[in-house]
């Protein structure tokens, strides 16, 4: 199964965020194993799976337990980015929900929501999280704020919610959320919603322009289009990880479990910008990080999970990744990786 990731836009709002409130972010980054150089990656897709630690690494530092609701309070606006371009050159407000619905990817590949009418109503259904972060709390409550920031900057301050259903439970500070929310909140859903005025569907953008918009799509779509490539890389990672106990982890034994020729694998990994040697190093340097990072496994058996032949090899190995040995980054990175994959 293709390992799901998040835009690191993402990540960079609720960093700027976290900053505001005057969270101690460098405590939280060196729980999770990264630091705020990686925030600004480029290209950058976190694994989305990790949400569930994160968000339970800034509540324990800001010792908040509303965190995501509070920070969601003062997440910038989402701009700059493609998604904005496809709803300010659409003609209406509903146009653009309409176009940007083929290119949720580029968000989280997490993402699948879709909006219909109800009423007098509109609805965006916001299938925005796998179903172990669909439930989080402070996921849920700063994600929706962050989508009502970003759609009443493109309505000129026109967007308001009229009624919010979340999929999570509270079992307590359901009022202080509608207070904040300022509008109609529903827990304990059976998925969750935003509903908004139908009205606004047909909000003219003043910055409607058909040639900005076909260029707009274009460029969306070539986004797409690489992240279809790159999925490439995952497939031959997740059988990497089923392969290294074998020994067997070559490019023809990879490209036979995925039924395709070795050249053609070779080919689809260059597209993606990467080759088969490097997709394995990756892999064996992240598996070997996490291994000594969070767990008590000895050097010997890291060597084995990690597919190496014999420990000189794979302190080498693991000296040239990092330019410190097994034991030094185990002493400073224990309890500190969670995140690891991400980077």
């Amino acid at each position: 199964m293709q390992e799901l990731r998040d835009a690191g836009v993402m990540l960079r709002l609720i960093y700027e965020a976290m900053k505001a409130k005057g969270i101690d972010t460098d405590l939280i980054f060196s729980r999770l194993g990264i630091n705020a150089d990686y925030v600004y990656t480029e290209q950058l897709r976190t694994p989305h799976s990790a949400q569930t630690f994160f968000w339970q690494a800034v509540e324990d530092v800001s010792g908040d337990p509303d965190i995501g609701l509070h920070l969601g309070q003062l997440l910038p606006v989402y701009k700059g980015q493609v998604l904005e371009y496809l709803f300010l050159s659409s003609p209406t407000f509903g146009e653009g929900l309409r176009r940007a619905k083929n290119y949720q990817r580029l968000l989280s590949d997490a993402a699948n929501t879709d909006y219909f009418i109800e009423g007098d109503d509109a609805c965006m259904v916001l299938d925005a999280a796998s179903d172990d972060v669909r439930r989080l709390r402070h996921f849920n409550e700063c994600f929706v704020q962050g989508l009502i920031t970003f759609f009443r900057s493109i309505t000129n301050g026109g967007f308001h919610p009229s009624r919010i259903e979340f999929e999570h439970q509270r079992n307590e500070g359901q009022e202080h959320v509608r207070d904040v929310l300022g509008c109609d909140v529903v827990f304990g859903a059976k998925e969750s919603r935003l509903y908004f005025s139908a009205s606004l569907l047909s909000h003219a953008s003043p910055h409607a322009e058909p040639e900005l918009l076909d260029l707009h799509e274009r460029f969306a779509s070539e986004q797409v289009a690489r992240l279809e490539k790159r999925d490439i890389v995952g497939q031959v990672e997740r059988i990497i990880a089923e392969l290294l106990d074998s020994g067997e982890v070559t490019l023809d034994a990879v490209a036979t479990r995925l039924g395709i020729k070795p050249r053609t694998l070779r080919t689809r990994l260059t597209e993606a910008e990467s080759s088969f040697n490097q997709v394995l190093a990756d892999f064996r340097y992240r598996l070997a990080r996490q291994l000594l990072a969070t767990t008590d496994e000895s050097i010997d058996e890291i060597v084995y999970l990690t597919g190496f032949s014999e420990p000189s090899t794979f302190y080498r190995a693991f000296k040239r990744w990092s330019e410190m040995t097994p034991i030094e980054y185990r002493k400073t990175a224990q309890g500190k990786d969670a995140m690891v994959d991400a980077m």
